[in-house]
């Protein structure tokens, strides 16, 4: 069995998951869907937008095609046509046009996990089961469209850097401690409200030069890393690798257990593959954070190009 297909089986059928007969309602409100967006206010934006200095902007977002590779069976598929221009023919008199048609799966490339996507047993953020809310036709409760624009003090993490390395390898994970001694070097500590994003070297070096081996395991935060940021109470948690979690999972049977602590058990949103490696190298490790996704209704992730601002 090949490391891709154990990961999806495991990832898809969980062998140590019980059933979550002590799930808690959101601190929110048993109606709440929107989870850690409700810590962001009107003080908290301003407050955020006072860290622009240099006036500079970075995209966080990569460039997707249809090679770029995916959490299988993730793909995409890009056509571009001129309808109704056959032989010729012109339907608005001289003008001519180009359209095109995409075929995604939505979680490909730089992109934001909704509440909606992970679950223990079917149970998902604020006791919601999938039985009720996950309709082949899109979400009816948890929707990407339900996410608010996300406007907040960014901190970026130099890990690699922590590390006095290029890049950290697949299944190696950092810890608590280290995220304490980088907070510290850095001079940004971690504050609720925040958006945290993880700096490992993983894409810079390994998505053109190697894709293969950038897709089939990662490093990424151990699950203490996740309960303390979760601690923090921070809005959204990122990193410039596929999945945020360490691959191959720092526990066998707990795979992706980041992506449970975070979106199932405290509304915290998670954001893949970032773009971190211009910040790091400008030493922006604290910016203005800003995204507004695609507001595609029942959608359960959404491909992203969040803006940093310093």
């Amino acid at each position: 069995m090949t490391t891709i297909l154990r990961l999806c089986l495991i990832f898809l059928f969980p062998v140590t998951a019980l059933s979550d007969q002590h799930c808690q309602p959101s601190e929110w409100g048993s109606d709440d869907e929107i989870g850690a967006a409700n810590r962001i206010t009107a003080d908290s934006v301003l407050k955020a937008s006072r860290l622009i200095k240099q006036g500079k902007t970075h995209g966080l977002g990569i460039t997707i095609d249809s090679s770029t590779p995916a959490f299988p069976p993730r793909g995409l598929s890009l056509a571009v046509v001129q309808p109704n221009q056959q032989e010729g023919a012109r339907p608005f008199f001289n003008t001519t046009y180009n359209d095109d048609i995409l075929h995604v799966w939505l979680g490909i490339g730089s992109q934001i996990d909704g509440l909606g996507h992970i679950g223990i047993q079917g149970v998902h953020y604020n006791c919601n089961r999938a039985a009720d809310f996950a309709a082949i036709t899109g979400l009816t409760r948890m929707g990407i469209e339900k996410v608010p624009p996300i406007v907040a003090r960014g901190v970026v993490l130099d890990v690699a850097g922590h590390y006095g390395v290029d890049h950290l390898n697949a299944g190696q994970f950092f810890t608590v401690a280290d995220v304490k001694a980088i907070e510290e070097r850095q001079g940004t500590s971690i504050q609720e409200g925040d958006v945290v994003l993880f700096h490992t070297g993983w894409t810079d070096a390994k998505l053109t030069s190697d894709p293969d081996t950038w897709v089939s395991g990662e490093p990424g935060q151990s699950e203490e890393v996740a309960h303390y940021l979760a601690g923090k109470k921070v809005v959204a948690v990122g990193a410039d690798t596929w999945g945020v979690d360490v691959i191959p999972a720092q526990v066998e049977e707990r795979p992706f257990q980041g992506h449970v602590i975070y979106l199932k058990e405290n509304g915290i949103y998670i954001l893949e593959t970032m773009n971190t490696g211009p910040l790091v190298r400008d030493k922006a490790f604290e910016i203005l954070f800003v995204l507004g996704q695609a507001k595609v209704r029942g959608a359960v992730q959404m491909m992203i190009n969040p803006v940093a601002i310093y």
